[in-house]
């Protein structure tokens, strides 16, 4: 298991500036595609910095309106650092990447959770919320986060990187490409969309490349939005300081690429931009394993987690099955999507009665270090999921009472300037 590291104290090896729109910035792509060159190499047992901008690469402000969530620009997010070869490695090898540690700048101590727009993005709820945007600022100290605009709760947070994976082959490519389209094709007026194709508008890659070369990524590059066979989006929260990831390689070099820093997340991150999302460093130390994707039957990528998580042991558990009970009624066959978010909504209901507005009560549960488990996923026709809204980050005690919940005022978070909700 790899050891926490000061990052500090090594090189970095990519600088990002999260002040600066990304499109500005050399070293960052917004698309998966083997043909972006690798723009640093490392041997194996390098310890190096990689430093990443946020992923809608500064088009977020610390302010008290939530108009730049609402006219945030889908089409150049996940602004990813690299891609960095590393050197040795070879399609059907196994990349062996240590999380040394992930940390915000200095210089940035703050990050955002977000609800996106129904059109834009939307999220967990954006059908049944008919989603507009809000956002919640979160201030760092330490390891701890804090919110003008969710008051009453202060938590510890596991950093991670939301985002991470090597590079695809032409071949991966192609059937992503593939398999995808033909799944948008099917659900062609869907809102929000099923997924996002390759589009050549909002692509961007910083380095200086021949013409075509630059037109035939931007043409056929895979957008960053979902996880796949490489890694890619996956906002695993515990793939934090001190874990180990196993991913397969299909270029020569690997060509790892990384970015969309999380200072904490709950499982799910159900709004979408539900993270607290940030700017920062991580540190990354690497090694090879000859021929792993066969030795390991790897289909996708394999980790272990931290050991380092917020001891919150006290939790309230929030049970959802798959019947659409907060909708029409709908029973649902072994649906653990439903079962999740009937679940989730039980605790937003919950968090209503205490006072939290439900855009409060939504981006609390995306942002906080809440965990979600199958309960059972054998008993025909209900899934049985958990969600687990740990007790220790409240500031006022939210168990039920005889009495009932004392109902308080927490005001609310960030809204459009225009006030539409």
């Amino acid at each position: 298991m790899a050891t926490v590291a000061n990052s500090v104290a090594h090189p970095t090896l990519i600088s990002a500036d999260p002040f600066v729109p990304a499109r500005e910035q050399k070293n960052l792509h917004n698309r998966w595609h083997p043909d972006i060159p690798a723009v640093a190499t490392v041997k194996p047992g390098q310890v190096f910095n990689v430093e990443c901008v946020d992923w809608t690469g500064a088009q977020i402000g610390n302010n008290d309106t939530s108009d730049d969530i609402r006219d945030v620009d889908l089409t150049s997010v996940h602004n990813l650092s690299g891609p960095i070869a590393v050197e040795g490695a070879e399609p059907g090898d196994c990349l062996v990447v240590d999380i040394l540690d992930v940390r915000p700048f200095d210089k940035m101590p703050w990050g955002y959770t977000g609800i996106f727009e129904l059109e834009n993005g939307g999220g967990l709820f954006a059908r049944e919320f008919q989603s507009r945007a809000a956002k919640a600022i979160w201030d760092f100290k330490g390891v701890y986060a804090t919110s003008r605009h969710i008051p009453g709760v202060r938590f510890a947070g596991v950093s991670h990187p939301g985002l991470i994976g090597t590079a695809p082959s032409a071949e991966l490519l192609a059937t992503w490409n593939k398999r995808e389209g033909a799944l948008i094709e099917a659900h062609a007026n869907s809102v929000p969309p099923v997924a996002y194709g390759p589009l050549a508008p909002g692509a961007y890659v910083g380095q200086d490349l021949p013409d075509d070369v630059r037109a035939k990524i931007y043409r056929e590059g895979a957008r960053t939005i979902p996880g796949r066979e490489h890694g890619g989006n996956c906002d695993i929260k515990n793939l934090s300081r001190g874990s180990r990831c196993y991913f397969p390689v299909f270029v020569k070099g690997a060509n790892l690429s990384v970015g969309d820093l999380h200072f904490s997340q709950g499982d799910g991150e159900l709004s979408f931009c539900g993270a607290i999302e940030m700017a920062g460093i991580v540190t990354f130390s690497t090694s090879i394993i000859k021929g792993g994707v066969e030795k390991f039957a790897m289909k996708q990528p394999i980790f272990l987690p931290s050991p380092v998580d917020p001891q919150y042991s006290a939790k309230l558990i929030f049970q959802g099955i798959s019947v659409d009970y907060h909708g029409d009624g709908t029973q649902y066959n072994m649906d653990a999507t439903v079962a999740y978010k009937q679940a989730a909504l039980n605790a937003i209901a919950y968090l209503m009665k205490i006072g939290y507005t439900r855009e409060q009560a939504y981006l609390l549960l995306s942002a906080a270090p809440v965990e979600s488990h199958i309960g059972a996923i054998v008993d025909s026709p209900n899934a049985c999921v958990t969600l687990g809204l740990p007790l220790g980050i409240f500031e006022h005690d939210i168990l039920p009472k005889d009495e009932g919940l004392k109902k308080l005022e927490f005001r609310q978070c960030a809204v459009r300037s225009d006030g539409v909700l």
